[in-house]
């Protein structure tokens, strides 16, 4: 009952507000606050103020929104262990390799997530070219590149 009473003396305040600046020859600012005023009122005839009320003051209603919030921070935390481990057990590897090959046996492996169980095999690092900086280094690809172009 008090609800009503408060949203029907805030709609009539800002009628009365809209009816001034109206007056001011401000017109479509004067609709603008019309309309924002109405909505009180238009709450109250629906009847949302008054299920805002009961439920405000429901310890159900509060019950189950704090279930709600619990099955949110579930939801937040999984999402988080997830991605700290690297995704679903698809993504990571983690699916045996018989299973793989079911699915796809002319797949090749991926370069990236080959499975934590599997030791990685270092890159072998490159020759190493002899560096010097007299007339013996090798300009061989940059004379081939010169000859492609006619040069």
């Amino acid at each position: 009952m008090i609800a009503e009473t408060v949203c029907s003396a805030v709609s009539a305040a800002g009628l009365g507000i809209a009816v001034v600046t109206a007056y001011r020859k401000r017109f479509l600012a004067a609709t603008r606050i019309a309309a924002y005023s109405l909505v009180p009122v238009g709450l109250v005839m629906t009847g949302v103020v008054g299920w805002a009320a009961d439920t405000a003051f429901s310890p159900s209603a509060w019950a189950g929104f704090g279930v709600l919030g619990g099955a949110w921070l579930l939801l937040a935390t999984t999402r988080a262990v997830e991605r700290r481990r690297g995704g679903n057990p698809k993504e990571r590897g983690d699916i045996p390799a018989a299973q793989r090959e079911a699915v796809a046996p002319a797949a090749s492996a991926p370069s990236l997530g080959q499975g934590r169980g599997k030791a990685a095999r270092p890159a072998a690092p490159p020759a190493a070219k002899p560096r010097g900086g007299g007339a013996g280094e090798d300009f061989s690809d940059i004379e081939a590149i010169l000859k492609k172009h006619g040069i």
